[in-house]
């Protein structure tokens, strides 16, 4: 059942076990240092104090080599596994899957130093620390009732995942409920009518039951890599659901009970009004977690089964630091590129709330941030802060707004503006007359496409020979997923699939498709991250006469595809002739 991968495995154990240890440290750990000696050159003094530790201890030669620091454990580790022809395996961002872990107690886990990956049928992989153990994946097979794949793992990852699952995550979040006897002393925030009331609130909220909850929560958030946290009440259950990737997955649950009580938690970290539970409110905070720090946006909603409580996580390590880092088509960047280089004019970026926009022009503005320039920003909300940049965050409530934030940042002497969101006709006049008088101007519209953000601006009021002159350049773009590159796995797609889905077969000769597995290092969803495509619009002479003939998009359009710009469709097909994701996505983010 194991195959060639654990013969060696089973022999050295047998000599071990008959031979004794000395026949093992000459013969069978010779060569596996034979292994090693073509992957790193170990120092002879290593190799010999490391051969008499064994004679003393009895300790295997290969953990000593390592514990002296005389070999880096990744290499031990690939080591093993070119001499026991088994796979190996990084568990740095491996999420586990506790419904696996809870077949053993976690004790008997550790004990062993493995650690369950997946499970197809009734086949389950599992990683293991000690591939010579072979008496440990034996007890493991008389304890459940699966056949074993073992695959190779460091014993630090091993023994670092058994760790999370038991403290974290839906099974820890269940062993937290368990501890709570009383249900009522969670419900906080319930009747806040005086201080004294406010103050009982404030110390329940720090019991340890709610702090566990809500920090379980999080960082289970963060592991996943999500991008929002959706607490949402239904009428009789709270439903949690992490968005990884663009999409929304559901994910074990507390109880209703507990509903008020992690409610008020999260507003007591965002310095919010846990009395007030009528009118949305908005909030923010920062954690440490996982080795980096994050931001927390929150926002409340009252529901008529109580507040949904959606918190958008701001990663500042996952900021693009510039416009390379994107990962965009050698085009794309190139247009990118050519089109921030201008001394003022105005570019737009486009597309759908949650397509990138943000980051793009975040990458852009640290491309650009030099000493001899001055860069402001308006935003709502500032979701980054960089360095070096002037941001500033609009406030409408006291007057604040897009439009009164610009006149002030004009007379500011700036270089570079960056505007959140042209939402109106006064923000996008001014914005319009600061591309014509000197500087270069930034912005989102939400339109579908890059000729929409011209037919936009127009519609907002905006003459078309001021147009004409003052853009530079409008971008529209998408996020698409990209294919786990350790589970993607190579299909057939039927000309007629092709056909119907409007794509020309011929385009695709040659072409290997993939699709979404899944495995233990994307945890089975079968993509891991994002890329983004653009599509980008360059004015030329042309397209700035056909915009003093009509604002239509359409007709807009179809100058700038004969002009060379490859559309959002055209974009993410090429994604797909790389092997970087599948058509079905590409035709979920482009639909037109």
């Amino acid at each position: 059942m194991f195959g060639k991968s654990i013969v060696k495995s089973y022999l050295a154990s047998f000599v071990l076990n008959n031979c004794g240890s000395n026949f093992m440290n000459d013969k069978a750990y010779r060569t596996l240092l034979e292994v090693l000696s073509e992957r790193f050159t170990v120092p002879t003094s290593a190799l010999i104090a490391a051969r008499e530790e064994a004679d003393k201890s009895g300790a295997p030669i290969e953990e000593i080599l390592v514990h002296q620091g005389a070999v880096p454990a990744s290499v031990m580790l690939l080591t093993k596994a070119e001499y026991l022809e088994m796979t190996p395996i990084s568990l740095e961002e491996f999420v586990v899957d506790r419904s696996l872990v809870d077949l053993l107690p976690k004790a008997v886990w550790a004990q062993l130093k493995m650690v369950p990956l997946c499970k197809t049928g009734k086949l389950l992989t599992v990683a293991v620390a000690d591939p010579f153990n072979i008496m440990g994946i034996e007890q493991l097979k008389t304890q459940i009732d699966y056949q074993i794949s073992p695959v190779i793992a460091d014993v630090k990852d091993v023994l670092g995942v058994l760790d999370i699952a038991a403290k974290e995550g839906a099974s820890g979040l269940e062993e937290i409920l368990k501890d709570i006897e009383d249900d009522s002393e969670l419900e906080i925030g319930r009747d806040a009518t005086s201080a004294d009331n406010l103050e009982e609130m404030l110390e329940s909220a720090a019991d340890a039951p709610v702090v566990r909850i809500v920090n379980s929560i999080l960082i289970e958030a963060l592991r996943k890599h999500a991008s929002d946290i959706h607490i949402e009440p239904m009428e009789h259950k709270i439903r949690l659901r992490y968005r990884v990737d663009g999409i929304l997955y559901e994910n074990p649950s507390p109880p209703k009970s507990v509903q008020s009580a992690i409610s008020s938690r999260i507003k007591i970290m965002s310095n919010l009004d846990i009395a007030e539970r009528r009118i949305p409110q908005d909030g923010r905070f920062k954690i440490k977690a996982l080795g980096k720090e994050v931001d927390l946006r929150v926002s409340y909603l009252p529901t008529v089964h109580g507040e949904k409580v959606v918190m958008r996580i701001l990663d500042k390590t996952a900021l693009a630091p510039n416009l390379e880092s994107l990962g965009l088509e050698q085009k794309a960047l190139e247009d990118l590129k050519f089109a921030i280089a201008k001394p003022h004019g105005m570019l737009l970026v486009t597309g759908p709330t949650g397509s990138g926009k943000t980051t793009t022009l975040y990458s852009a503005l640290q491309e650009l941030n030099q000493e001899d320039v001055n860069i402001v920003t308006v935003e709502d909300p500032v979701e980054y802060q960089l360095g070096g940049i002037n941001q500033v965050q609009a406030r409408p409530e006291v007057g604040l707004t897009f439009a009164a934030g610009l006149r002030s940042i004009l007379r500011q002497d700036p270089d570079i503006v960056m505007i959140g969101e042209i939402r109106d006709n006064e923000t996008a006049s001014i914005a319009v007359q600061a591309a014509l008088t000197g500087h270069l101007v930034i912005s989102t519209l939400h339109t579908n496409d890059a000729a929409g953000a011209i037919a936009r601006m127009a519609y907002m009021g905006i003459e078309p020979f001021m147009l004409s002159s003052s853009l530079v350049m409008t971008q529209a773009q998408r996020l698409y997923r990209k294919l786990c590159p350790f589970c993607k796995q190579a299909i057939e797609i039927p000309e007629k699939t092709l056909r119907f889905n409007r794509l020309d077969p011929d385009q695709f000769k040659d072409v290997t498709f993939f699709n979404a597995k899944g495995c233990p290092k994307c945890s089975g969803l079968g993509y891991k991250g994002r890329g983004a495509i653009m599509e980008i619009l360059l004015l030329n002479d042309e397209l700035r006469a056909k915009i003093l003939e009509t604002s239509e998009a359409s007709a807009l359009r179809e100058v700038a595809v004969r002009c060379g710009m490859k559309t959002l469709r055209e974009t993410g097909l090429s994604r797909v002739r790389d092997g970087l994701t599948t058509i079905d996505e590409i035709l979920r983010v482009t639909t037109e």
